[in-house]
């Protein structure tokens, strides 16, 4: 789970529960359900009557299914589709609505329509599991696959649930943050392990895509069809429950339900439902969000209905991604994730533009973890910084400068020099801290300067530069939405950026086109605006849209590694793990000279920030105009996120943290546009050099680094007992 999901959860988290269906719903709803059925069955048919054995026709599949004609004594009908069709089908029916209902589950219990199942860590420690398999095990085999993602599913359920469980009893908020949190590590360590190690690679990127392809017979589906017998009881055990719990937590204890027992079923049940479909066929993202939000749509408020046409659309869906898996590219097969993807998003854009909001849970304003408005409706925080703070003075020109602000941007920009030296001085074991900070300054022996300055300065000044500009971008999205949990990410800004960088590469046969970073940060901006109508008022839409760009480019980006050669692939998948390997002066000219233009603009707009912080109404009387400012502070921020994913790829938790710290540091109630710089720079500085660290001879890319420590970095800032006061 990227993090623009936990985004939108603690936006959308607590929402009302949506209006009553009007009259004549029942009947649309029986019409939609038999529709939707039929449709199903008519996808299983064609998936029966699919595949690379051409000459297996329908009819030969009727006969097969029907015992006329000797047909099941036929070898080569057996093998084709008793061996292969039908257990694919099988599988596909049961993942497909077993995603999808877990979707619609975690939708009702977080409250938001934009939950999916990968916000329960579930994908990443089934991914882990395979990894460590592969690694330590030496696991080859379809089954040791399963056996391997089922146990790191389970591990990373129950898990999720002890950190969730804590404090607070498992509320909405705390569960999925766990999840996320938890999850961005797993998937941290995962991916230390896939780039120190070529062959696990090999065998992970084909896996990770998710397939059906290397299903046969049913022993695979047979040994797990009690989990998911058992995912889908206690979801129909736990419906009435969660209905009584859509009231609020007080009206659901008056009903005799326990909301925190609650949840921790409906997180079990998901678990269950989401670990076996891992284990057959790989991680399938995007299918949960997208089932739960159409079942939403179609079946209105009814908790029962949802759920149940959330599980049709799971598997029509996937059985019919399945089958254009097989037909799109042959003689070869499509991921199936992909397609799912593919399929998805185009729809889900399309039902978001529909006037069919109210359905979809996406048009009331959200609340907080203790029912009160969103951040988005308060006014800000009184200034706290102590004493008048230091007047300059020059003629009849004055200016007043914060105390605290000021030492605290004294005191990171010293962090940052320190952080600067210890990275130059990394791996010289002969030269002293002394000699390396002469030399970073340029004074001091020639060959010390020449070897700091030239070898190692430009990877650290190009990080510096990438960080600094992370850390901006968050600052300026965090403020922009009142939400401290808004990335760039939330607009598929990394993602389009990740994939033009890689297209760029593919088209030119070269790699290291930094500019492709912020024209594809900026196409996927111009898509999600365009699509969505704009922000504003349709803020929701927006982050529907961003969610499905967002799946649309890491499909691309997915697709190019796929294709790659394996070493080709192995090092363009380390650098979509964030890395500065190889990076220097080249790419931090132009970074720095992008900074030097943007940083001051930013400052410029942050007077205005600061009063949007208020109501757009009260913004508007003191002379800022909301949308205008909101218009260019996303330019901004867009721009600088690109700028940095072209230079080091997507360094994941940068943007998140560096504000929220700067935020701490600095003192409530101003917008820390040079401290939160200032921080991104230390946090991209000193994780490049505890990568290079850590294991000796290997490097551990940025990204990685900044995502192992960034999920319990985001237990800590978003767990603790004041956590919905800092939403």
């Amino acid at each position: 789970m990227t993090l623009s999901h936990v985004d939108t959860v603690a936006e959308a988290a607590g929402a009302p529960a949506p209006p009553p269906p009007p009259r004549g719903s029942r009947t649309r709803l029986a019409t939609a359900t038999a529709a939707l059925a039929l449709a199903v069955l008519v996808l299983a048919a064609l998936s029966l009557t699919t595949g690379a054995a051409g000459n297996v026709g329908t009819g030969d599949v009727a006969d097969y299914l029907l015992g006329r004609h000797g047909a099941r004594d036929n070898s080569r009908l057996a093998l084709v589709v008793g061996d292969l069709r039908i257990p694919r089908t099988l599988t596909a029916l049961l993942v497909g609505a077993a995603l999808g209902t877990s979707g619609s589950l975690l939708q009702a219990v977080t409250r938001n329509p934009l939950a999916e199942t990968g916000l329960l860590g579930v994908n990443a420690g089934a991914s882990l599991g395979v990894v460590t398999g592969i690694a330590l095990a030496g696991v080859s085999s379809g089954y040791g696959h399963l056996l391997w993602a089922f146990g790191g599913a389970l591990t990373a359920g129950a898990l999720v649930l002890l950190a969730a469980g804590r404090r607070g009893g498992g509320s909405p908020v705390r569960l999925v943050l766990a999840g996320s949190a938890l999850g961005a590590t797993f998937g941290g360590i995962t991916s230390i392990v896939v780039v120190n190690s070529a062959e696990t690679y090999d065998r992970y990127r084909s896996w990770i895509l998710g397939s059906l392809a290397g299903v046969e017979g049913l022993g695979e589906l047979t040994g797990l069809l009690p989990v998911l017998a058992a995912g889908f009881a206690v979801a129909l055990l736990v419906v009435r429950p969660l209905s009584a719990l859509a009231l609020g937590d007080d009206l659901a204890r008056g009903l005799g339900h326990r909301p925190a027992t609650v949840r921790a079923t409906v997180a079990v049940a998901v678990t269950l439902l989401t670990a076996a479909s891992v284990a057959l066929v790989g991680p399938v993202s995007f299918l949960g969000l997208l089932a739960g939000f159409l079942a939403r749509a179609v079946a209105g408020p009814r908790l029962t209905a949802q759920i149940l046409l959330a599980g049709l659309i799971g598997a029509g869906v996937l059985t019919g991604a399945d089958v254009l898996a097989r037909v799109v590219s042959r003689p070869f097969e499509a991921p199936v994730s992909v397609v799912v993807a593919l399929i998805g998003a185009p729809v889900l854009i399309g039902i978001v533009r529909s006037r069919r909001l109210t359905a979809t849970g996406l048009t009331g304003p959200a609340t907080d973890t203790d029912g009160n408005p969103a951040p988005a409706t308060r006014r800000a925080r009184p200034e706290t910084d102590p004493g008048p703070g230091l007047v300059l003075r020059r003629g009849r020109l004055s200016l007043l400068v914060p105390r605290r602000p000021l030492l605290a941007t004294l005191a990171l920009a010293a962090l940052l020099l320190a952080a600067v030296v210890l990275a130059a001085h990394a791996g010289q074991s002969d030269m002293g801290l002394t000699r390396t900070f002469r030399a970073v300054l340029g004074s001091g022996d020639h060959f010390d300067v020449l070897l700091v300055q030239e070898f190692r300065l430009g990877r650290i000044v190009a990080g510096l530069a990438a960080g600094a500009a992370l850390g901006l971008a968050g600052c300026l999205t965090q403020t922009l939405a009142r939400n401290r949990l808004a990335t760039p990410e939330l607009l598929g800004v990394n993602d389009g950026a990740t994939a033009a960088v890689l297209v760029s590469t593919t088209l030119t046969g070269t790699f290291g086109a930094w500019w492709a970073g912020p024209l594809g940060a900026f196409a996927a901006v111009l898509l999600v605006t365009a699509l969505s109508g704009g922000t504003g008022q349709r803020g929701h839409r927006v982050l529907v849209v961003g969610l499905a760009t967002s799946a649309l480019a890491s499909a691309v980006t997915q697709v190019v590694l796929a294709r790659r050669s394996l070493s080709s692939a192995t090092s363009l998948y380390v650098w979509t793990s964030g890395s500065l390997n190889g990076r220097g002066y080249g790419v931090a000219g132009p970074m720095l000279l992008g900074l030097a233009v943007l940083v001051p603009l930013a400052l410029v707009v942050a007077r205005r920030l600061n009063v949007l912080r208020f109501d757009d109404a009260t913004a508007a009387s003191l002379g800022v105009a909301p949308d205008r400012v909101r218009l260019f502070c996303l330019l901004l921020a867009v721009a600088l996120a690109g700028l940095a994913v072209g230079v080091c790829g997507p360094v994941g938790f940068v943007a998140l943290a560096s504000p929220v710290i700067a935020g701490r540091v600095v003192g409530a109630g101003r917008v820390p546009v040079v401290a939160a710089a200032l921080t991104g720079a230390v946090l991209v500085v000193v994780a490049d050099t505890l990568g290079r660290l850590v294991l000796g001879g290997a490097e551990i890319p940025v990204g990685i680094v900044t995502t192992v420590l960034g999920g319990p970095f985001l237990l800590w800032v978003l767990l603790g007992r004041s956590s919905a006061a800092r939403l």
